[in-house]
């Protein structure tokens, strides 16, 4: 099936307009909500270490509950999310972060095997081309490394099914989708050499979303072609 015949319509300037409405009210909605996820994304990229890089950062809510260890770069589309995460940069004292910076999930502008870590939360159904940002995921991570998602599974079937349906015009004005089946995610792993799909663990509310994580194939952190890439942009 073509890469495009899964995709609604959703577009980059639908999505930016919709989180530069959110940010004012994003923490206040959101925050809450997704916080069993996010710290469990949290848990899982510290157990790796060394440096993350997590996109779709929004206002930074997950940024002071990272481990000091880690050297985290940020990207987001939205700049008035990323202003508010600046802001918790600033209160918190939060060294340990190296960059915020404005940028397309599916163009990332890092060499190749950069991360030890990538940490999307609750992303990658709000892009243009889900396939084409977790290319770009696992292009800029080292082998060995993770990729971490905390994203939106839809049901298969049934009534919530129907409901995914129905709701998914206004859901693209909102900035995301509702209907994204687990088959997207596992088929990327299958179809991209040296890609290991390692859990999938539902996550509350009531298991729309779960955590994904998956594992490239390779040698350690401290590999020359890796360690090249780095310098490139330390």
């Amino acid at each position: 099936m073509p890469q495009n015949a899964f995709r609604p319509e959703l577009n980059k300037d639908i999505i930016a307009k919709a989180y530069a409405r959110w940010a004012p009210v994003y923490d206040v909605v959101f925050g809450p909500v997704f916080e069993y996820g996010r710290h469990a994304a949290i848990e899982a990229a510290g157990r790796i270490g060394g440096r993350l890089l997590e996109v779709g950062v929004g206002t930074g809510l997950s940024l002071p509950h990272y481990s000091s260890d880690l050297r985290i770069w940020g990207i987001d589309l939205s700049e008035p999310m990323l202003r508010k995460a600046q802001q918790r940069v600033v209160e918190h004292g939060l060294t340990n972060v190296a960059a915020l910076l404005v940028m397309d999930a599916e163009h990332l502008d890092f060499p190749d095997a950069s991360f030890d870590v990538v940490v999307a939360q609750y992303v990658i159904t709000t892009v243009p081309n889900p396939e084409a940002a977790l290319d770009e995921f696992g292009r800029v991570l080292r082998p060995g490394g993770e990729i971490i998602l905390v994203s939106r599974v839809g049901a298969e079937a049934g009534l919530r099914r129907a409901l995914e349906k129905w709701f998914a015009p206004a859901a693209r004005k909102l900035g995301w989708r509702t209907e994204f089946s687990f088959q997207r995610y596992s088929q990327w792993a299958k179809r991209t050499h040296g890609m290991e799909l390692i859990e999938r663990r539902s996550m509350p509310p009531f298991g729309h979303f779960s955590l994904i994580r998956f594992s490239k194939e390779g040698g350690g952190p401290n590999k020359d072609g890796v360690a090249e890439a780095r310098r490139a942009f330390a």
